[in-house]
């Protein structure tokens, strides 16, 4: 099994069902305060690997939901900056196991990261 840092909202309620879930299947879950870490441009860019710049940030934020940020036309400079800046828009949990890092909190993907049981995918 797994040691995972996991960054989450500490306001969010999914975030704490997703590390709980991860801590049921014997993982160990380091829950951190996504929103008290100290991010920078080179902490924060790996997590997000090669996804689109939209799928960077929290569809639920509500500058997001507002329209206020335009998700297709931010560079991704642009968007680490207001991370940094605002970790609320965060597509949260951000997770890392060892050097390893990963963004959003989707059971396929997971499931080639680290182990789950094949039944325990469809079943969240």
């Amino acid at each position: 099994m797994a040691t995972i840092v996991f960054y989450g909202n500490p306001h969010s309620d999914e975030n704490l069902e997703q590390s709980n879930w991860l801590s049921t299947r014997g993982h160990e879950v380091d829950v951190r305060d996504l929103t008290q870490e100290a991010w920078s441009v080179s902490s924060l860019r790996p997590y997000f690997g090669a996804k689109p710049v939209r799928e960077w940030f929290n569809p639920n934020a509500l500058r997001v939901k507002q329209g206020e940020i335009n998700l297709e036309e931010i560079t991704p400079q642009q968007a680490l900056v207001m991370l940094i800046l605002e970790p609320e828009l965060i597509n949260a949990p951000l997770m890392r196991i060892g050097s390893d890092c990963e963004a959003g909190f989707d059971l396929i993907e997971l499931a080639h990261w680290i182990e789950i049981s094949p039944f325990c995918v469809t079943s969240h």
